[in-house]
Protein backbone atom coordinates (compact mmCIF):
# COMPACT_ATOMS: atom_id res chain seq x y z
CA UNK A 1 0.00 0.00 0.00
CA UNK A 2 1.14 3.94 0.20
CA UNK A 3 -0.60 7.10 1.69
CA UNK A 4 -1.47 10.26 -0.41
CA UNK A 5 -2.72 13.42 1.48
CA UNK A 6 -3.66 16.74 -0.58
CA UNK A 7 -4.78 20.22 0.15
CA UNK A 8 -5.46 22.91 -2.03
CA UNK A 9 -6.10 26.79 -0.17
CA UNK A 10 -3.59 28.68 2.21
CA UNK A 11 -5.57 27.95 5.72
CA UNK A 12 -3.17 24.73 6.62
CA UNK A 13 -0.10 25.35 7.37
CA UNK A 14 3.01 22.59 6.18
CA UNK A 15 3.07 21.95 9.44
CA UNK A 16 -0.30 20.88 10.37
CA UNK A 17 -0.13 18.73 6.54
CA UNK A 18 2.95 16.94 7.72
CA UNK A 19 1.67 15.81 11.30
CA UNK A 20 -1.60 14.61 9.96
CA UNK A 21 0.39 12.76 7.22
CA UNK A 22 2.84 11.47 9.31
CA UNK A 23 0.33 9.17 10.76
CA UNK A 24 0.40 6.85 7.97
CA UNK A 25 3.79 6.57 7.06
CA UNK A 26 2.98 2.94 8.08
CA UNK A 27 1.20 2.24 4.68
CA UNK A 28 4.62 3.27 2.51
CA UNK A 29 7.67 3.08 4.54
CA UNK A 30 10.39 3.40 1.64
CA UNK A 31 10.18 6.83 1.01
CA UNK A 32 8.19 10.33 2.06
CA UNK A 33 7.83 13.43 -0.31
CA UNK A 34 5.90 16.18 0.15
CA UNK A 35 5.65 18.90 -2.57
CA UNK A 36 4.00 22.53 -1.99
CA UNK A 37 3.54 24.70 -4.91
CA UNK A 38 1.29 27.65 -5.42
CA UNK A 39 -1.70 27.11 -3.67
CA UNK A 40 -1.34 23.39 -3.04
CA UNK A 41 0.31 20.51 -1.17
CA UNK A 42 0.76 16.82 -1.87
CA UNK A 43 1.97 14.26 0.30
CA UNK A 44 3.06 10.76 -0.65
CA UNK A 45 4.58 7.69 1.19
CA UNK A 46 5.62 5.11 -1.21
CA UNK A 47 5.44 1.30 -0.79
CA UNK A 48 7.41 0.13 -3.64
CA UNK A 49 5.39 -2.84 -5.88
CA UNK A 50 5.08 -1.68 -9.33
CA UNK A 51 8.60 0.13 -10.38
CA UNK A 52 10.68 -0.20 -8.09
CA UNK A 53 13.58 2.18 -8.84
CA UNK A 54 13.63 5.44 -7.25
CA UNK A 55 12.04 7.06 -11.03
CA UNK A 56 8.62 5.84 -9.55
CA UNK A 57 8.61 7.84 -6.69
CA UNK A 58 5.53 10.69 -6.13
CA UNK A 59 4.41 13.17 -7.01
CA UNK A 60 4.56 12.58 -10.93
CA UNK A 61 4.38 15.79 -13.10
CA UNK A 62 3.52 16.87 -16.08
CA UNK A 63 3.89 20.42 -16.78
CA UNK A 64 1.73 22.29 -13.97
CA UNK A 65 0.01 19.36 -13.26
CA UNK A 66 0.60 17.01 -10.06
CA UNK A 67 -0.66 13.38 -9.16
CA UNK A 68 -0.13 11.17 -6.08
CA UNK A 69 -1.88 7.85 -6.38
CA UNK A 70 -2.11 4.70 -4.57
CA UNK A 71 -3.14 1.80 -6.93
CA UNK A 72 -2.91 -1.16 -9.35
CA UNK A 73 -3.39 -0.10 -12.45
CA UNK A 74 -4.06 -3.44 -14.14
CA UNK A 75 -3.44 -3.86 -17.98
CA UNK A 76 -1.59 -1.12 -17.85
CA UNK A 77 1.49 -2.36 -19.95
CA UNK A 78 -1.00 -2.73 -23.22
CA UNK A 79 -2.60 1.24 -22.13
CA UNK A 80 1.64 2.39 -21.50
CA UNK A 81 2.12 1.19 -25.39
CA UNK A 82 -0.90 3.04 -26.88
CA UNK A 83 0.02 6.13 -24.67
CA UNK A 84 4.08 5.59 -25.91
CA UNK A 85 2.60 5.40 -29.84
CA UNK A 86 0.97 8.76 -29.32
CA UNK A 87 4.41 10.16 -28.24
CA UNK A 88 4.05 9.89 -24.90
CA UNK A 89 7.30 9.31 -22.62
CA UNK A 90 7.64 7.40 -19.12
CA UNK A 91 10.52 7.70 -16.66
CA UNK A 92 9.71 4.66 -14.76
CA UNK A 93 7.85 1.14 -14.52
CA UNK A 94 4.88 2.67 -12.19
CA UNK A 95 1.86 1.92 -13.15
CA UNK A 96 0.39 5.31 -11.87
CA UNK A 97 2.34 7.38 -14.07
CA UNK A 98 0.20 6.57 -16.43
CA UNK A 99 -2.74 8.92 -14.83
CA UNK A 100 -1.62 12.55 -15.90
CA UNK A 101 -1.07 11.27 -19.56
CA UNK A 102 -4.63 9.53 -19.54
CA UNK A 103 -6.00 12.78 -17.28
CA UNK A 104 -4.59 14.99 -20.59
CA UNK A 105 -5.78 12.75 -23.16
CA UNK A 106 -9.60 12.24 -21.60
CA UNK A 107 -9.90 14.75 -18.44
CA UNK A 108 -12.19 12.81 -15.98
CA UNK A 109 -13.48 10.87 -17.79
CA UNK A 110 -10.54 8.79 -17.38
CA UNK A 111 -11.47 7.30 -14.54
CA UNK A 112 -14.13 5.16 -16.21
CA UNK A 113 -11.53 3.54 -18.08
CA UNK A 114 -9.98 2.32 -15.63
CA UNK A 115 -9.69 -1.28 -14.34
CA UNK A 116 -8.11 -0.72 -11.22
CA UNK A 117 -7.80 -0.53 -7.64
CA UNK A 118 -7.16 3.26 -6.93
CA UNK A 119 -7.38 6.42 -4.91
CA UNK A 120 -5.74 9.46 -6.55
CA UNK A 121 -5.42 13.12 -6.13
CA UNK A 122 -4.77 15.52 -9.28
CA UNK A 123 -3.72 18.77 -8.93
CA UNK A 124 -4.62 20.36 -12.61
CA UNK A 125 -3.03 24.11 -11.83
CA UNK A 126 -6.39 25.48 -10.57
CA UNK A 127 -7.73 23.13 -8.21
CA UNK A 128 -7.34 19.00 -6.83
CA UNK A 129 -9.43 16.48 -8.64
CA UNK A 130 -9.99 13.21 -6.53
CA UNK A 131 -11.15 9.83 -7.23
CA UNK A 132 -11.43 6.64 -5.86
CA UNK A 133 -11.94 2.89 -7.16
CA UNK A 134 -15.74 1.51 -8.00
CA UNK A 135 -15.20 -0.86 -4.93
CA UNK A 136 -13.60 0.94 -2.62
CA UNK A 137 -11.29 -1.07 -2.26
CA UNK A 138 -8.13 1.58 -1.85
CA UNK A 139 -9.05 3.99 1.22
CA UNK A 140 -9.96 7.71 0.97
CA UNK A 141 -11.08 10.16 3.20
CA UNK A 142 -11.66 14.20 2.65
CA UNK A 143 -12.43 16.46 5.62
CA UNK A 144 -13.77 20.41 5.53
CA UNK A 145 -11.88 23.07 6.91
CA UNK A 146 -13.67 25.91 8.74
CA UNK A 147 -12.56 27.97 5.64
CA UNK A 148 -14.65 25.64 3.57
CA UNK A 149 -11.81 24.19 2.13
CA UNK A 150 -11.34 20.39 1.69
CA UNK A 151 -8.40 17.99 2.70
CA UNK A 152 -7.90 14.12 1.09
CA UNK A 153 -6.13 11.78 2.84
CA UNK A 154 -5.86 7.75 2.83
CA UNK A 155 -7.13 7.33 6.15
CA UNK A 156 -9.20 9.18 8.84
CA UNK A 157 -6.88 9.77 11.11
CA UNK A 158 -4.73 11.26 8.83
CA UNK A 159 -7.29 14.32 8.51
CA UNK A 160 -8.82 13.92 12.58
CA UNK A 161 -7.21 17.14 14.36
CA UNK A 162 -7.64 19.46 11.25
CA UNK A 163 -10.85 18.91 9.91
CA UNK A 164 -14.36 19.46 11.69
CA UNK A 165 -15.90 16.20 10.21
CA UNK A 166 -13.95 13.59 8.35
CA UNK A 167 -16.04 11.10 5.82
CA UNK A 168 -14.86 8.72 3.54
CA UNK A 169 -14.69 9.50 0.16
CA UNK A 170 -17.46 7.79 -1.67
CA UNK A 171 -16.37 4.91 -4.03
CA UNK A 172 -16.99 5.02 -8.23
CA UNK A 173 -16.52 8.53 -7.82
CA UNK A 174 -14.61 11.84 -8.69
CA UNK A 175 -14.26 14.81 -6.85
CA UNK A 176 -14.52 18.21 -9.13
CA UNK A 177 -15.36 21.76 -9.00
CA UNK A 178 -16.52 21.83 -5.64
CA UNK A 179 -18.91 17.72 -6.27
CA UNK A 180 -18.80 14.83 -6.23
CA UNK A 181 -19.98 12.88 -9.37
CA UNK A 182 -20.36 9.08 -9.83
CA UNK A 183 -18.54 7.65 -12.56
CA UNK A 184 -19.30 4.14 -12.10
CA UNK A 185 -21.68 1.99 -10.19
CA UNK A 186 -20.63 -1.92 -9.81
CA UNK A 187 -24.18 -2.42 -8.49
CA UNK A 188 -26.33 -1.19 -11.61
CA UNK A 189 -27.50 -3.79 -13.40
CA UNK A 190 -28.81 -2.58 -17.01
CA UNK A 191 -30.35 -6.02 -18.80
CA UNK A 192 -30.40 -9.15 -15.95
CA UNK A 193 -28.59 -12.03 -17.25
CA UNK A 194 -30.12 -15.07 -17.62
CA UNK A 195 -27.54 -17.51 -18.10
CA UNK A 196 -27.88 -21.20 -16.99
CA UNK A 197 -26.25 -22.81 -14.03
CA UNK A 198 -23.46 -24.03 -15.82
CA UNK A 199 -23.03 -21.45 -18.22
CA UNK A 200 -23.12 -19.02 -15.32
CA UNK A 201 -20.25 -21.72 -13.43
CA UNK A 202 -18.48 -21.51 -16.43
CA UNK A 203 -18.49 -17.67 -16.49
CA UNK A 204 -17.65 -17.21 -12.88
CA UNK A 205 -14.90 -19.78 -13.34
CA UNK A 206 -12.98 -18.02 -16.46
CA UNK A 207 -13.81 -14.33 -14.96
CA UNK A 208 -11.99 -15.35 -11.04
CA UNK A 209 -8.89 -16.85 -12.99
CA UNK A 210 -8.37 -13.73 -14.70
CA UNK A 211 -9.24 -11.33 -11.95
CA UNK A 212 -6.22 -13.10 -9.27
CA UNK A 213 -4.01 -13.90 -12.68
CA UNK A 214 -4.22 -10.06 -13.16
CA UNK A 215 -3.15 -9.62 -9.51
CA UNK A 216 -0.19 -11.70 -9.04
CA UNK A 217 1.31 -8.86 -11.40
CA UNK A 218 3.97 -7.43 -8.81
CA UNK A 219 7.59 -6.07 -8.57
CA UNK A 220 7.67 -7.45 -5.62
CA UNK A 221 7.20 -11.05 -3.32
CA UNK A 222 3.31 -12.02 -3.43
CA UNK A 223 1.63 -14.23 -0.49
CA UNK A 224 -1.94 -15.13 -0.07
CA UNK A 225 -3.63 -15.18 3.63
CA UNK A 226 -5.38 -19.03 3.74
CA UNK A 227 -8.46 -19.50 6.43
CA UNK A 228 -9.57 -23.13 4.79
CA UNK A 229 -12.45 -21.42 3.97
CA UNK A 230 -14.02 -22.06 0.46
CA UNK A 231 -13.42 -18.24 -0.72
CA UNK A 232 -9.66 -17.63 0.25
CA UNK A 233 -9.38 -21.80 -0.65
CA UNK A 234 -10.05 -20.80 -4.20
CA UNK A 235 -8.34 -17.65 -4.60
CA UNK A 236 -4.97 -19.71 -3.36
CA UNK A 237 -5.86 -22.89 -5.82
CA UNK A 238 -5.95 -20.42 -8.54
CA UNK A 239 -2.90 -18.61 -8.00
CA UNK A 240 -0.91 -21.94 -7.22
CA UNK A 241 -2.12 -23.20 -10.59
CA UNK A 242 -1.00 -20.13 -12.34
CA UNK A 243 2.40 -20.12 -10.44
CA UNK A 244 5.66 -21.55 -11.64
CA UNK A 245 6.90 -22.74 -7.89
CA UNK A 246 5.26 -23.02 -4.64
CA UNK A 247 3.09 -20.00 -3.66
CA UNK A 248 3.29 -19.17 0.18
CA UNK A 249 0.18 -19.21 2.38
CA UNK A 250 -0.72 -18.08 6.04
CA UNK A 251 -3.14 -19.24 8.42
CA UNK A 252 -4.13 -18.06 11.73
CA UNK A 253 -5.80 -19.23 15.16
CA UNK A 254 -6.10 -19.78 18.29
CA UNK A 255 -4.08 -21.72 21.01
CA UNK A 256 -7.26 -23.56 22.15
CA UNK A 257 -9.64 -23.81 19.93
CA UNK A 258 -9.04 -22.92 15.85
CA UNK A 259 -11.49 -24.36 13.53
CA UNK A 260 -10.00 -23.65 10.40
CA UNK A 261 -6.13 -24.16 10.65
CA UNK A 262 -6.63 -28.10 9.61
CA UNK A 263 -8.69 -27.08 6.89
CA UNK A 264 -6.36 -24.55 5.53
CA UNK A 265 -3.60 -26.96 6.10
CA UNK A 266 -5.79 -29.50 3.86
CA UNK A 267 -5.66 -27.07 0.94
CA UNK A 268 -2.24 -26.31 1.46
CA UNK A 269 -1.42 -30.00 1.27
CA UNK A 270 -3.35 -30.69 -2.02
CA UNK A 271 -2.43 -27.42 -3.98
CA UNK A 272 1.24 -27.74 -3.05
CA UNK A 273 1.89 -24.51 -1.01
CA UNK A 274 4.54 -23.21 1.47
CA UNK A 275 2.27 -22.81 4.29
CA UNK A 276 3.07 -21.35 8.14
CA UNK A 277 0.40 -21.53 10.65
CA UNK A 278 0.53 -18.42 13.11
CA UNK A 279 -1.18 -19.76 16.45
CA UNK A 280 -2.89 -16.82 19.06
CA UNK A 281 -3.68 -16.68 22.60
CA UNK A 282 -6.56 -14.68 24.51
CA UNK A 283 -3.65 -12.53 25.77
CA UNK A 284 -2.89 -11.82 22.10
CA UNK A 285 -6.23 -11.06 21.19
CA UNK A 286 -6.90 -8.11 24.26
CA UNK A 287 -3.24 -6.77 23.93
CA UNK A 288 -4.04 -6.05 20.64
CA UNK A 289 -7.20 -4.88 20.80
CA UNK A 290 -7.11 -1.13 21.35
CA UNK A 291 -4.42 -1.14 18.40
CA UNK A 292 -6.93 -2.39 16.33
CA UNK A 293 -9.94 -0.10 16.55
CA UNK A 294 -7.09 2.46 16.46
CA UNK A 295 -5.93 1.73 12.73
CA UNK A 296 -9.32 0.40 11.82
CA UNK A 297 -11.55 3.42 12.76
CA UNK A 298 -13.95 2.07 13.29
CA UNK A 299 -16.29 0.66 16.45
CA UNK A 300 -18.48 -2.21 14.18
CA UNK A 301 -18.57 -5.16 15.83
CA UNK A 302 -17.80 -7.84 13.26
CA UNK A 303 -15.16 -5.68 11.68
CA UNK A 304 -13.03 -5.49 14.92
CA UNK A 305 -13.86 -9.27 16.00
CA UNK A 306 -12.49 -10.26 12.45
CA UNK A 307 -9.46 -7.36 11.80
CA UNK A 308 -7.84 -8.83 15.13
CA UNK A 309 -6.55 -12.62 13.67
CA UNK A 310 -6.24 -10.48 10.27
CA UNK A 311 -4.33 -8.04 11.40
CA UNK A 312 -1.97 -10.26 13.73
CA UNK A 313 -0.96 -13.08 10.83
CA UNK A 314 -0.27 -9.61 8.59
CA UNK A 315 2.00 -8.42 11.57
CA UNK A 316 3.93 -12.18 11.46
CA UNK A 317 4.34 -11.72 7.80
CA UNK A 318 5.70 -8.48 8.22
CA UNK A 319 8.07 -9.27 10.98
CA UNK A 320 9.36 -12.59 9.47
CA UNK A 321 9.12 -12.40 5.80
CA UNK A 322 9.88 -10.31 2.66
CA UNK A 323 6.59 -10.59 1.51
CA UNK A 324 4.84 -7.55 -0.11
CA UNK A 325 1.93 -8.19 -1.92
CA UNK A 326 -1.33 -10.20 0.42
CA UNK A 327 -4.15 -11.89 -1.68
CA UNK A 328 -7.58 -11.97 0.36
CA UNK A 329 -10.82 -13.72 -0.13
CA UNK A 330 -12.86 -10.68 0.77
CA UNK A 331 -16.42 -9.89 -1.08
CA UNK A 332 -17.22 -13.26 -1.97
CA UNK A 333 -20.24 -13.12 0.66
CA UNK A 334 -21.46 -9.78 -0.48
CA UNK A 335 -21.85 -10.97 -4.30
CA UNK A 336 -23.41 -15.29 -3.49
CA UNK A 337 -24.79 -14.87 -0.08
CA UNK A 338 -23.88 -15.81 3.51
CA UNK A 339 -25.74 -17.67 6.13
CA UNK A 340 -28.42 -14.71 6.74
CA UNK A 341 -29.01 -14.34 3.01
CA UNK A 342 -30.80 -18.04 2.83
CA UNK A 343 -33.78 -15.72 5.30
CA UNK A 344 -34.05 -13.41 2.09
CA UNK A 345 -37.80 -13.31 1.28
CA UNK A 346 -37.24 -13.45 -2.27
CA UNK A 347 -34.93 -13.44 -4.84
CA UNK A 348 -35.53 -9.43 -5.37
CA UNK A 349 -35.23 -8.76 -1.79
CA UNK A 350 -31.70 -10.97 -2.19
CA UNK A 351 -30.72 -8.83 -4.56
CA UNK A 352 -31.24 -5.38 -2.87
CA UNK A 353 -29.02 -6.78 -0.20
CA UNK A 354 -26.41 -7.26 -2.43
CA UNK A 355 -26.55 -4.44 -3.77
CA UNK A 356 -26.38 -2.53 -0.35
CA UNK A 357 -23.74 -4.60 0.78
CA UNK A 358 -21.61 -3.80 -1.66
CA UNK A 359 -22.18 -0.35 -1.66
CA UNK A 360 -21.12 -0.30 1.99
CA UNK A 361 -18.25 -2.83 1.25
CA UNK A 362 -15.20 0.19 2.15
CA UNK A 363 -16.78 0.59 5.46
CA UNK A 364 -16.77 -3.11 6.56
CA UNK A 365 -14.59 -6.17 5.12
CA UNK A 366 -12.68 -3.74 2.61
CA UNK A 367 -11.74 -1.50 5.01
CA UNK A 368 -10.75 -4.36 7.22
CA UNK A 369 -8.78 -5.70 4.74
CA UNK A 370 -6.76 -2.52 3.42
CA UNK A 371 -6.05 -1.52 7.38
CA UNK A 372 -5.19 -5.06 8.93
CA UNK A 373 -2.29 -5.38 5.88
CA UNK A 374 -1.40 -1.83 4.84
CA UNK A 375 -0.08 -0.85 8.98
CA UNK A 376 1.81 -4.17 8.65
CA UNK A 377 3.50 -1.97 5.71
CA UNK A 378 1.92 -4.75 2.41
CA UNK A 379 -0.28 -4.41 -0.35
CA UNK A 380 -3.88 -6.06 -0.73
CA UNK A 381 -5.35 -7.24 -3.28
CA UNK A 382 -8.93 -8.54 -3.72
CA UNK A 383 -9.86 -10.67 -6.59
CA UNK A 384 -13.29 -11.19 -5.88
CA UNK A 385 -13.63 -7.62 -6.21
CA UNK A 386 -12.74 -7.35 -10.19
CA UNK A 387 -14.38 -5.26 -11.98
CA UNK A 388 -15.42 -7.81 -14.64
CA UNK A 389 -15.79 -10.56 -12.26
CA UNK A 390 -18.48 -8.30 -10.03
CA UNK A 391 -20.78 -6.91 -12.89
CA UNK A 392 -21.20 -10.22 -13.95
CA UNK A 393 -21.98 -11.67 -10.96
CA UNK A 394 -24.20 -8.82 -9.88
CA UNK A 395 -25.97 -9.03 -13.55
CA UNK A 396 -27.40 -12.60 -13.11
CA UNK A 397 -30.69 -13.36 -12.40
CA UNK A 398 -31.15 -13.27 -8.58
CA UNK A 399 -33.21 -16.25 -8.58
CA UNK A 400 -30.11 -18.09 -9.79
CA UNK A 401 -28.30 -16.94 -6.59
CA UNK A 402 -30.81 -17.26 -3.82
CA UNK A 403 -29.90 -20.96 -2.20
CA UNK A 404 -32.35 -22.97 -3.50
CA UNK A 405 -29.83 -25.44 -4.05
CA UNK A 406 -29.44 -26.97 -0.39
CA UNK A 407 -25.82 -25.41 -0.44
CA UNK A 408 -24.68 -21.40 0.02
CA UNK A 409 -22.35 -19.94 -2.85
CA UNK A 410 -23.62 -23.25 -5.20
CA UNK A 411 -22.62 -21.10 -8.51
CA UNK A 412 -19.39 -20.41 -6.78
CA UNK A 413 -18.62 -24.24 -5.53
CA UNK A 414 -20.17 -25.74 -8.97
CA UNK A 415 -17.96 -23.58 -10.64
CA UNK A 416 -14.71 -25.31 -9.29
CA UNK A 417 -16.14 -28.31 -8.75
CA UNK A 418 -13.30 -31.12 -10.55
CA UNK A 419 -9.73 -31.31 -8.99
CA UNK A 420 -9.19 -27.60 -8.28
CA UNK A 421 -9.75 -28.52 -4.03
CA UNK A 422 -10.67 -31.33 -1.83
CA UNK A 423 -14.13 -31.86 -2.37
CA UNK A 424 -14.66 -31.58 1.56
CA UNK A 425 -13.07 -28.49 1.68
CA UNK A 426 -15.19 -27.12 -2.04
CA UNK A 427 -18.74 -28.18 -0.21
CA UNK A 428 -17.90 -27.50 3.68
CA UNK A 429 -19.99 -24.41 5.21
CA UNK A 430 -17.44 -22.19 6.03
CA UNK A 431 -17.16 -20.32 9.94
CA UNK A 432 -17.45 -16.66 10.17
CA UNK A 433 -14.07 -15.64 10.03
CA UNK A 434 -13.76 -14.60 13.48
CA UNK A 435 -15.28 -17.67 14.23
CA UNK A 436 -13.11 -19.51 12.52
CA UNK A 437 -9.96 -18.07 14.32
CA UNK A 438 -11.88 -20.18 17.06
CA UNK A 439 -14.90 -19.49 18.79
CA UNK A 440 -12.68 -18.74 21.95
CA UNK A 441 -11.56 -15.69 20.57
CA UNK A 442 -15.25 -13.98 20.09
CA UNK A 443 -16.21 -15.62 23.76
CA UNK A 444 -13.17 -13.92 25.06
CA UNK A 445 -14.09 -10.83 23.54
CA UNK A 446 -17.52 -10.29 25.25
CA UNK A 447 -16.39 -12.10 28.42
CA UNK A 448 -13.69 -9.12 28.44
CA UNK A 449 -16.40 -6.19 27.82
CA UNK A 450 -18.84 -7.94 30.09
CA UNK A 451 -16.45 -7.28 33.17
CA UNK A 452 -15.67 -3.25 31.92
CA UNK A 453 -19.47 -2.24 32.78
CA UNK A 454 -22.30 -2.85 35.17
CA UNK A 455 -25.51 -3.08 33.89
CA UNK A 456 -26.61 0.46 35.01
CA UNK A 457 -23.26 2.13 33.62
CA UNK A 458 -23.68 0.10 30.58
CA UNK A 459 -26.88 1.59 30.24
CA UNK A 460 -26.10 5.10 31.42
CA UNK A 461 -23.07 5.69 28.87
CA UNK A 462 -24.82 3.85 25.61
CA UNK A 463 -27.53 6.17 25.73
CA UNK A 464 -24.68 8.91 25.56
CA UNK A 465 -24.71 8.30 21.84
CA UNK A 466 -27.57 9.12 19.15
CA UNK A 467 -26.19 7.40 16.40
CA UNK A 468 -25.34 3.86 15.97
CA UNK A 469 -26.06 3.40 19.74
CA UNK A 470 -24.24 0.77 20.93
CA UNK A 471 -26.50 -2.17 21.86
CA UNK A 472 -24.18 -5.30 23.92
CA UNK A 473 -21.45 -3.90 26.57
CA UNK A 474 -18.70 -5.09 23.36
CA UNK A 475 -20.06 -2.39 20.83
CA UNK A 476 -20.09 0.38 24.40
CA UNK A 477 -16.43 -1.36 24.78
CA UNK A 478 -15.69 -0.76 21.02
CA UNK A 479 -17.31 2.84 20.84
CA UNK A 480 -15.50 3.93 23.45
CA UNK A 481 -12.04 2.91 22.33
CA UNK A 482 -13.04 4.38 19.18
CA UNK A 483 -14.09 7.88 20.41
CA UNK A 484 -10.39 8.05 21.88
CA UNK A 485 -9.20 7.85 18.49
CA UNK A 486 -11.70 9.58 16.20
CA UNK A 487 -14.03 11.66 19.13
CA UNK A 488 -16.97 12.49 17.08
CA UNK A 489 -16.29 10.95 14.06
CA UNK A 490 -18.98 8.17 14.08
CA UNK A 491 -20.91 9.20 10.98
CA UNK A 492 -17.59 7.88 8.98
CA UNK A 493 -19.66 4.48 9.25
CA UNK A 494 -23.39 3.58 8.33
CA UNK A 495 -24.07 1.77 10.93
CA UNK A 496 -23.15 -1.90 12.57
CA UNK A 497 -22.83 -4.52 9.93
CA UNK A 498 -25.75 -7.32 10.89
CA UNK A 499 -27.99 -9.47 9.29
CA UNK A 500 -31.07 -7.47 8.01
CA UNK A 501 -33.39 -7.44 10.79
CA UNK A 502 -36.27 -7.19 9.03
CA UNK A 503 -36.18 -10.61 7.75
CA UNK A 504 -37.77 -13.17 9.37
CA UNK A 505 -35.10 -15.18 11.34
CA UNK A 506 -32.79 -12.28 11.52
CA UNK A 507 -33.59 -9.97 14.06
CA UNK A 508 -30.14 -10.77 16.39
CA UNK A 509 -28.20 -9.18 18.72
CA UNK A 510 -25.22 -10.66 17.52
CA UNK A 511 -23.61 -10.53 14.23
CA UNK A 512 -21.94 -13.81 14.43
CA UNK A 513 -23.55 -16.17 11.94
CA UNK A 514 -23.44 -18.64 14.67
CA UNK A 515 -26.55 -16.80 16.61
CA UNK A 516 -29.00 -17.86 13.75
CA UNK A 517 -30.84 -21.08 13.43
CA UNK A 518 -29.37 -22.48 9.80
CA UNK A 519 -25.70 -22.11 11.15
CA UNK A 520 -25.62 -25.42 11.59
CA UNK A 521 -22.25 -27.28 10.60
CA UNK A 522 -20.39 -24.39 9.62
CA UNK A 523 -17.04 -24.47 11.50
CA UNK A 524 -16.52 -27.91 12.86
Amino acid sequence: MCSIMGYCGSGLSLEEFKTGFAKTVSRGPDMSRVEVGEGYILGFHRLSIMGLSEAGMQPFARGERRCVCNGELYGFRALKAELQEKGYEFVSGSDCELLLPLYEQYGVEMFRRLDAEFAAIIYDGEQLIAARDPIGIRPLYYGCRPDGSIVFASEPKNLVGLCERVMPFPPGHYYKDGKFVCYHDPCRVDEVCRDDVDTAAAQIRTKLVAGVEKRLDADAPVGFLLSGGLDSSLVCAIAARLSDQPIRTFAIGMSTDAIDLKYARQVADYIGSDHTEVIITEQDVLEALPHVVELLGTYDITTIRASIGMYLVCKYIHERTSLRVILTGEISDELFGYKYTDFAPSPAAFQQEAEKRIRELHMYDVLRADRCISVNSLEARVPFGDLDFVHYVMALDPARKVNVYGKGKYLLRHAFEGDWLPEGILMREKAAFSDAVGHSMVDDLKAYAEKQYTDEEYEAKRQKYDFARPFTKESLLYRELFERFYPGQAEMVADFWMPNREWEGCNVNDPSARVLSNYGDSGK
